[in-house]
């Protein structure tokens, strides 16, 4: 029986972010790629999904979609029988964050949204990616199919999201911690501070990554998920 698994994208991202991974576990995994354009705070994302999921499945997040999944686990841990959050963070927006976020909203709500994502791609992408026509062209290709109006409810999920760190010592399921060597967006030492928080959580680092994992180092984010899938043994619960 293949393991019910649910993969949430990041912002201005959707289903193109976890097609490698979609195919590369077909084999072993159910797996449904989340809309997460439709709501404006984590807790609504987070219920939606809920609503929405198998009585009980396997969870990835990247990016934003990690903040869903924590959510998630503060809301119905007893539905999740793994965890992965990928290139992500347990901490509130500082204010400098916060700052930046605001800036790219009021572009965007300047007629200027098809900006943002050549703004933010060198945040996002190793330096080594940036020059990749076919890996620039997906993620902007998904920006404009997630569009404005979303981006916008987006931001104000992310900047309104709470520090979970205290959170995630409650964490009972096995755990991957998942991000590129290089993520500028949300840094190495954020997921060691994850990895060290969850019991048990195992820290896996893909190298000449930045933050879009998945599709940067499609090979390699796959086959770790499939350890974390396959290879760890029944879940508590």
């Amino acid at each position: 029986m293949k393991i019910p698994l649910i993969l949430l994208p990041g912002l201005l991202c959707d289903w193109a972010l976890w097609a490698p991974q979609v195919e590369a576990l077909s084999d072993i995994a159910e797996t449904g790629v989340a809309d997460l354009t439709r709501d404006e705070s984590l807790p609504l994302m987070a219920a939606r999904v809920l609503a929405e999921a198998p009585a009980r499945f396997a969870l990835a997040g990247l990016s934003m979609g990690g903040y869903v999944a924590q959510e998630i686990m503060r809301q119905a841990p007893h539905r999740v029988t793994r965890l992965a959050l990928l290139d992500t963070s347990a901490r509130a927006d500082t204010r400098e964050r916060l700052a930046i976020r605001r800036g790219l909203m009021e572009l965007a709500q300047k007629g200027a949204f098809k900006g943002i994502t050549p703004r933010l791609l060198p945040q996002w992408l190793h330096p080594d990616h940036l020059g990749d026509s076919r890996l620039t062209t997906a993620v902007m290709e998904m920006a404009q199919r997630v569009g404005r109006d979303a981006f916008l409810r987006q931001m104000r999920a992310i900047m309104a999201r709470p520090d979970g760190r205290k959170d995630l010592q409650r964490i009972g399921v096995s755990t991957l911690v998942l991000c590129g060597r290089q993520d500028l967006a949300t840094p190495l030492a954020l997921h060691e501070e994850i990895a060290d928080l969850i019991p048990g959580a195992v820290l896996n680092v893909v190298e000449r990554c930045g933050h879009l994992s998945t599709l940067e180092q499609p090979a390699a984010v796959s086959a770790a998920l499939r350890s974390w899938l396959a290879g760890w043994g029944e879940p508590p619960g």
